[in-house]
């Protein structure tokens, strides 16, 4: 007949419950959100006009270390921060053990004596710098260029000459900026 009356929680008691649990799942948030940026993907910027028409100054990158070994045509951000250099983007010509060769009057880039097909290059490849050619590429190092090779600094200077794959800091997957360019470099 009668039924069991259980009193209900004051309003303060149940609103700070609430808060809390809020506050939980925005630190939650938080902390997977650091992990994330930590060990799964970067942010990185473009700097400058050397990966013309592929990226532009500016332009925002995600960048990551997963997804397997790094192969020639990719796009890597690389730091070189022992000899005090801002990361730098650049496209991966050649691996280790493969030879890289150009040959600047023509503006022809060969790998492994073959002629590479580079649509994306903004031009022939005219600019040399110190290093000369044949180069092969010794064990864990990668060879990098710009796209806009004549308007970059980049593996052919002695200074960075062929890149220690442990300064990878990661590869471009997606462009995030400007909002217009979304999408794969």
């Amino acid at each position: 007949m009668y039924e069991e009356f259980e009193p209900k929680e004051p309003f303060s008691r149940r609103a700070a419950r609430e808060l809390c649990d809020w506050i939980e799942a925005a630190m939650m948030a938080v902390v997977c959100v650091v992990l994330v940026f930590t060990f799964v993907v970067r942010l990185a910027g473009v700097d400058g006009a050397s990966m013309m028409p592929t990226l532009e100054d500016h332009d925002r990158l995600i960048i990551t270390r997963l997804g397997g070994e790094i192969t020639q045509g990719d796009i890597v951000v690389v730091t070189l921060s022992d000899r005090g250099s801002d990361p730098l983007v650049k496209r991966v010509v050649a691996t280790e053990g493969q030879v890289i060769d150009i040959n600047f009057e023509q503006g022809t880039v060969y790998l492994d004596g073959q002629l590479l097909d580079e649509p994306y290059t903004a031009g022939p490849t005219m600019l040399s710098y110190d290093t000369t050619f044949p180069q092969t590429v010794p064990e864990g190092h990668i060879f990098m260029m710009g796209d806009n090779r004549n308007n970059s600094w980049d593996s052919r200077d002695s200074w960075i000459g062929m890149v220690d794959t442990r300064h990878i800091l990661g590869r471009a997957i997606y462009r995030v900026f400007p909002l217009n360019r979304l999408g794969t470099p």
